[in-house]
């Protein structure tokens, strides 16, 4: 697997992702809303032999960074894993996630915390702390 991150209006991640975000099994997979990106976001991109088998786009706000649509092919729970980390990796700020039930699980063992819950998804934070703080 390799993870890479780009930028939300690069050409690239167009090249990409441009098949998956109009495809309607993947909008069906993503409760039929329809996926961003804004110069604010960061891509974060699973391929697998080339191909692209999850992403997870984020906004950069002043409060830190913000899911709130992702792609993960067949809920492979080691790309959604992989991702979350990726995801982690890039920011020390809060990560807020609006995340579908069926993946509450996989955020949960990231650390990440419900703070409301909806119909078909959960609300949930990671709070990065810096190294020595409780």
């Amino acid at each position: 697997m390799e993870l890479i991150s780009l930028h939300g209006t690069d050409d690239r991640l167009y090249e990409l992702v441009a098949r998956l975000v109009m495809s309607p099994d993947v909008l069906r997979q993503n409760n039929n809303y329809p996926f961003k990106t804004t110069p604010h976001h960061v891509w974060h991109i699973c391929l697998r032999d080339g191909d692209v088998v999850g992403f997870m786009p984020a906004k950069k706000s002043n409060g830190g960074l913000y899911i709130d649509n992702y792609y993960i092919r067949d809920d492979d729970h080691d790309v959604l894993d992989s991702l979350i980390e990726h995801v982690l990796s890039s920011t020390d700020k809060v990560v807020t996630a609006l995340c579908h039930k069926r993946h509450t699980d996989a955020f949960r063992s990231h650390d990440f915390i419900t703070c409301t819950v909806f119909a078909q998804y959960n609300k949930m934070q990671a709070i990065r702390r810096e190294e020595g703080s409780l």
